[in-house]
């Protein structure tokens, strides 16, 4: 491209950009509906746009707008869309005329899945109470706040009248997910408690026949399960969802299949990828590596079988009644996330939600593949400065560790809110993106390794990559970078106390302390899972302390940044609240920022342009 028509990549060309999500596939396969939102937003809540675009391709068109817009559900005669605007459920027909507002549900709706022109499921929590709004009241004239999670139960919207009905199913389990079958049957994952924890290391399954007021207990389903899906094979119905591979909580996906005597079986036992989303067919997407591969299930001999390879990341997957619609979210090297949509054996991009993206300039984006210290096999991206190749090293260099673990960098478009590659490609600056063990893309073994292991072998992985570039004359040694957001956050504050080597590090939303966070954050059986241990289990020291950053502050040189959102339930602020007293203590050079409102993703719009100037603006600083 002549630099001449370059566009100049700003901050707010990252974040004033529109992402599609959540296609639906329309049962007859004649019409795929999404949404598009921005990616950071101005006001309290973000505003969304529902679109259709015919399945064979064509121009989108625009059914509604509003706050809060999602999870849109196709009736079953292929001539509307149920979906939700704040909490609520409304409707728009396919071939126009204004959205209508079917409910006015007063603890907001959660999902909702229509069945037939009179019926639609819907999953909502309990309403407040008399005694709720006056203690609400009572809080608010105190000053004090205060939220308990409410029970969401398995509801029926009558879409004529509105009328919302409780069927006395389920007992008092928190409904999680709904899947319907042809003849209107259910397959619903519950929770004991509206908690993540516990409720979601008890996950259970049931087929529930509304018509009849029965319900059939399908029994404990594996941790984390989601994503239930029906299928006929040669024996009749099956049910099939996405949980985590038993019996540790740290591990790769894999998809289950319930027979009929309620034995939960792995469909995925030893693969070297990861299933990441499943729908009707049974159809997977699967993390392979850097790409991802869409597999349908052989119903006679019970495997995977590949139906086409997709070059970089794919998610949300959907597909139409019989199998020969099928569309996904799909991002590229140099395209963003798109819609694409096709047969099982090959998709095609149909929307172009990023236009002003077509100008820009884009550092080259390179696959790494590469051993570590003890042979294991593992890949990951480099992306250079925008005209630059590797003749032109050594470069500053930043190294960039994702989130999860349980996580991967696909060889996608590598532009973000939080540090990302292009961005800081486009200040001059070379990116390494790892993908060491714990994450996904290469089966349920290389991701559980971590487990109580967090900082070490995976740690020994980034640098292992990092020396090859070193050696190949790609980095200079003399000026390297590292950073990341949650799982990333902690092995940047990890490295920086394990050696010297890094001149700057970027700490986003961040572990600090293990042990701390098993007992504050949301998923602290899981934390403590990976930490090896929780603060709990009698007088330390623990093993989680030394896989902790905290443990090792005093031996902190690098300047440090931490940014961290005030109301984050995942990653609570006190683990980068710690960090910064501990670096205090020890007289190490460091900045601590925190962003009001903000939980453990940063949506504000004016929030997400101070992470990507900050960010970028400290590397360029001391690199």
């Amino acid at each position: 491209m002549d630099s001449a028509m370059d566009s100049v990549l700003t901050a707010e060309l990252v974040v004033d950009g529109l992402v599609p999500k959540v296609p639906r596939v329309s049962p007859d396969g004649r019409w795929v509906a999404y949404v598009t939102a921005p990616v950071g937003h101005a006001g309290e809540r973000p505003t969304g746009d529902l679109w259709v675009v015919p399945g064979a391709g064509g121009e989108a068109r625009k059914l509604a707008s509003g706050n809060d817009l999602g999870s849109p559900r196709w009736a079953p005669d292929s001539r509307s869309v149920y979906y939700l605007v704040g909490a609520q459920v409304h409707r728009a027909g396919v071939l126009g005329g204004a959205p209508e507002v079917l409910t006015s549900w007063s603890g907001g709706v959660d999902e909702c899945l229509p069945l037939d022109a009179g019926r639609v499921v819907v999953i909502a929590p309990d309403g407040p109470t008399e005694e709720d709004r006056r203690r609400e009241a009572e809080r608010d004239d105190a000053g004090v706040r205060g939220e308990r999670a409410r029970l969401s139960r398995l509801r029926t919207l009558d879409p004529r009248t509105g009328e919302i009905r409780t069927p006395d199913v389920l007992g008092g389990r928190h409904v999680v997910e709904v899947a319907a079958r042809s003849d209107g049957l259910l397959a619903v994952v519950t929770w004991p408690v509206p908690d993540l924890d516990p409720g979601v290391l008890h996950p259970e399954l049931h087929v529930v026949d509304l018509a009849g007021g029965t319900v059939r207990d399908l029994g404990s389903a594996a941790v984390e399960a989601r994503r239930p899906v029906w299928w006929r094979g040669d024996d009749g119905w099956h049910v099939s969802y996405l949980g985590v591979v038993p019996p540790g909580l740290v591990g790769g996906c894999a998809v289950f299949d319930v027979t009929e005597d309620g034995v939960h079986r792995d469909l995925t036992t030893g693969m070297t990828s990861c299933p990441a989303d499943l729908a009707t067919g049974p159809l997977a997407l699967f993390a392979d590596g850097l790409d991802t591969v869409l597999r349908q299930l052989d119903p006679a001999t019970l495997e995977f079988v590949e139906v086409s390879r997709i070059e970089g990341q794919a998610e949300s997957l959907s597909v139409s009644r019989n199998g020969d619609v099928v569309a996904a979210v799909v991002s590229t090297a140099y395209e963003p996330k798109n819609i694409h949509i096709g047969q099982p054996g090959g998709l095609a991009q149909v929307t172009d939600t990023r236009p002003e993206l077509r100008g820009v300039r884009w550092g080259v984006q390179e696959r790494l593949a590469h051993q570590a210290d003890d042979g294991l096999a593992l890949d990951g991206l480099l992306v250079l400065p925008p005209g630059r190749t590797r003749e032109d090293g050594p470069f500053p260099l930043v190294t960039l560790v994702h989130g999860g673990p349980y996580d991967r960098h696909a060889d996608r478009l590598m532009l973000d809110w939080y540090p990302s590659a292009q961005w800081l490609a486009a200040a001059g600056l070379a990116v390494f993106l790892p993908n060491a063990r714990g994450g996904k893309g290469h089966g349920h073994d290389f991701a559980a390794c971590v487990a109580g292991a967090v900082g070490l072998d995976e740690w020994t992985d980034v640098l292992a990559g990092l020396d090859l570039l070193v050696a190949q004359g790609v980095a200079d040694p003399e000026r390297l970078g590292i950073g990341g957001w949650s799982h990333g956050g902690f092995v940047a504050a990890w490295a920086v106390g394990q050696t010297d080597r890094f001149q700057a590090a970027v700490m986003g939303a961040g572990v600090s302390d293990w042990g701390m966070l098993a007992a504050t954050g949301e998923s602290g059986p899981f934390e403590a899972a990976l930490g090896g241990s929780a603060g709990w289990e009698g007088i330390g020291p623990h093993p989680h302390d030394r896989l902790s950053p905290i443990s090792f502050a005093a031996n902190v040189r690098t300047p440090v940044l931490m940014l961290h959102g005030a109301d984050d339930t995942n990653v609570p602020l006190s683990q980068s609240e710690a960090f910064h007293r501990a670096l205090r203590r020890f007289g190490a050079m460091h900045e601590f920022v925190v962003y009001p409102r903000e939980g453990h993703s940063i949506r504000e719009r004016n929030h997400q342009l101070d992470v990507l100037r900050r960010t970028r603006d400290w590397f360029c600083r001391w690199l």
